[in-house]
């Protein structure tokens, strides 16, 4: 199983990421092998929010001169855009007595990281 550090490489910050932020859509560089369950959970893990939603493409490396008359190959990378619940309430459920019972997890409103505060 990879670590959380290994499937979330970087967030990647542009206008409109930063514009997004706002309502709880946080972009990431992923790694190509990472699978939406496991950036939901390397989300979960490292910020402590709740995840709703991971939307993934893929991105093929584009070609660029390197020398005279040589020409190369960036790599291949993958970007993730993770939908957060903004509004986190505690999660109920009956136990068998028929007693309600709540998590004790409290999860975050939005990602400090990025700067954007709610």
């Amino acid at each position: 199983m990879k670590s959380p550090e290994d499937i979330i490489l970087k967030p990647v910050i542009t206008e409109r990421s930063t514009y997004e932020a706002a309502w709880g859509r946080y972009t990431f560089v992923v790694a190509k092998s990472a699978t939406k369950p496991e950036i939901r959970r390397a989300v979960e893990a490292l910020f402590n929010v709740k995840v709703l939603t991971v939307n993934t493409m893929n991105f093929l490396g584009k070609r660029k001169r390197l020398r005279y008359r040589q020409e190369g190959k960036r790599p291949d990378w993958k970007k993730a855009v993770v939908t957060i619940d903004t509004q986190p309430e505690p999660e109920t459920w009956l136990d068998e007595g028929g007693r309600k019972r709540t998590s004790e997890r409290k999860y975050r409103e939005y990602i400090e990281e990025f700067g954007i505060g709610q």
